[in-house]
């Protein structure tokens, strides 16, 4: 991988591959997003390359980062070792759903959700409901809801936001770099600053 566009992207010399440093969220967005969960217990799903665990270890009290793929998450503990921020992260290998967050050593205050998009091609059409996303975004959304309001959405900007309409009063974001729309953060809870659209370009 070219070692200057993942110091670029994630701020470091991080470990990552194509597809996690295609997959990972740039440390300036990460940063934004992080800043919402500051002083909280937090549990992560699909830590990836560990680059938003990063940014959510430095503002969060403590977050635990639940990644189902042994090869991720690997590569995850090494680059959170590398940012020095091991001693705020608990890392859980296993299946979302198979979660026992109860029995966690800490009550977790809030959620962030940001599934892989599955890569099934040009023609996909992408929708939260009955959501392709690894895990399904309304599978995930609707489990972790059970546990806390306080839930940040990651989600593609393909989806036709109407889609979002039903669910809970929330914080519909676009995210935007050099003017391109990257995704959209949903917002729950103490996590909305407002309800209703709002932006964040860099």
């Amino acid at each position: 991988m070219d070692t200057e566009g993942i110091r670029t992207k994630f701020g470091a010399d991080y470990q990552a591959d194509e597809d996690t440093c295609r997959m990972g969220l740039d440390i300036r967005i990460a940063n934004h997003i992080a800043d919402r969960f500051k002083g909280k217990v937090v549990l992560e799903t699909c830590t990836g390359g560990g680059f938003t665990t990063i940014a959510l270890a430095r503002q969060a009290l403590h977050v635990f980062s639940v990644e189902i793929d042994p090869r991720r998450q690997i590569e995850a503990r090494r680059n959170v070792a590398t940012a020095g921020m091991m001693g705020n992260v608990t890392f859980i290998r296993a299946d979302i759903f198979d979660v026992d967050i109860e029995s966690l050593p800490k009550r977790i205050d809030a959620a962030f959700i940001d599934p892989d998009w599955a890569d099934i091609g040009d023609n996909h059409v992408y929708q939260f409901e009955d959501s392709t996303t690894l895990p399904p975004s309304d599978w995930v959304l609707d489990f972790l809801c059970d546990y806390t309001e306080n839930i940040t959405l990651v989600q593609p900007p393909f989806i036709d936001e109407k889609e979002f309409g039903h669910l809970l009063p929330h914080e519909l974001e676009r995210l935007y770099i050099s003017e391109k729309q990257e995704f959209f953060c949903l917002h729950f809870g103490m996590l909305a600053r407002m309800i209703g659209a709002t932006e964040f370009r860099v």
